[in-house]
């Protein structure tokens, strides 16, 4: 799939609550980068509390 397709479907952030310094998943739920490329790339991560 494109790239620019990918970027108009897929999100690029996130907001999660937190309580208690614990982010408030369900039972099921979880956080998951997903990379979309055949090799491998260094990426930088960026996560802001506020």
């Amino acid at each position: 799939m494109p790239a620019h397709i990918k970027a108009a479907l897929l999100p690029t952030s996130l907001q999660i609550p937190v309580r208690g310094g614990r982010p408030m998943l369900g039972q099921w739920q979880g956080i998951y980068l997903v990379e979309h490329r055949d090799a491998p790339h260094r990426r930088r991560v960026a996560v802001h509390f506020a």
